[in-house]
């Protein structure tokens, strides 16, 4: 880990935190929430040690990067931008993309907006969902999981007051080890209701890593990674223009069985029934790890560096 360097860099209007080792071709990590580049620590390692630069960064409004403090500077366009401008600042023309939850999410945009700047992607646990032109994503997620779903909860202006009175590591490790696949509900008094899952650090976590990400957050607050939650209309607003629009580049994508993200309604038809693919025409192969959760790049670290090293070795 001594070895990972760590610059910032000026992208986008903002500044931008950047965790960097090895040389040859290129490999961007895009991390979710609740985490930071440190997501990545162990695909960092091995990719780089395969003879690949990893690059991962604090996306705005985490860790150690700049959080603008208006909510609309959460977009996809945003995000998507800040990461095209590192590429251009770190004068790379094309990547391999990989992703995990929000990160997912910011992959599939970024493969939307750009493709021709991704050369293959390792996406994991979010599906790329096409846009529907009936129906905003908040108002189908009240409809489907009612007003204590998470992702409706976030939408409330004073949701990081209500984490900033709970333990910052009692309430990531009620995330990070969470097993039960049940949609997150999380009631208006959840400070006063909440009660760890887990607090037992698992085998694949250590001690040292729950404290290392509880610092961060604990220094910067939710305030930021709330605000990718609050854009999830209003990125439905901005890529009216993406309606219809596939994901065309090479795509691997994996999911554990236990995480919350497969156990939608209907995602495990979407994904096994061709409407994923029909959707991610470069889909090149879907893996489902049983007995995994929602983490599944720290839960399974070398299952996952094989898997994302084996799919760039073809292209």
């Amino acid at each position: 880990m001594e070895n990972i360097q760590h610059k910032s860099i000026k992208v986008n209007g903002i500044t931008m935190h950047v965790a960097e080792i090895g040389e040859g071709p290129a490999v961007l990590f895009v991390h979710g929430f609740p985490e930071l580049w440190y997501t990545w620590r162990h695909q960092m390692l091995y990719i780089s040690s395969k003879g690949y630069r990893a690059i991962a960064p604090d996306l705005r409004g985490f860790g150690d990067s700049e959080a603008p403090p208006s909510s609309t500077s959460y977009t996809a366009f945003h995000i998507v931008g800040d990461l095209v401008c590192l590429l251009d600042s770190l004068e790379l023309d094309k990547v391999f993309l990989v992703g995990h939850d929000w990160g997912a999410i910011i992959s599939w945009y970024l493969c939307l907006f750009r493709p021709d700047r991704i050369k293959a992607l390792v996406n994991m646990s979010v599906v790329y969902n096409p846009r529907n032109p009936l129906v905003k994503p908040v108002q189908f997620m009240r409809q489907t999981f009612g007003d204590d779903f998470y992702i409706c909860r976030f939408q409330e202006i004073g949701w990081e007051e209500e984490f900033a009175k709970v333990d910052t590591k009692k309430l990531l490790a009620s995330f990070y080890f969470k097993r039960n696949p049940s949609p997150p509900m999380m009631p208006k008094d959840y400070a006063k209701l909440f009660k760890p899952d887990q607090t037992t650090v698992p085998c694949w976590f250590t001690e040292e890593d729950l404290d290392y990400f509880a610092s961060k957050y604990h220094a910067t607050g939710f305030a930021g990674p709330f605000n990718y939650y609050r854009c999830f209309d209003l990125n439905w607003e901005l890529c009216a223009a993406w309606t219809g629009s596939k994901i065309i580049v090479p795509v691997k994508f994996i999911v554990g069985d236990i995480d919350i993200t497969y156990n939608f309604p209907g995602i495990k038809e979407y994904i096994h029934g061709g409407g994923f693919k029909e959707w991610v025409t470069g889909l090149e192969q879907v893996v489902v790890m049983e007995g995994v959760g929602h983490f599944i790049n720290q839960e399974k670290p070398q299952e996952i560096n094989n898997h994302i090293y084996d799919f760039i070795t073809k292209f």
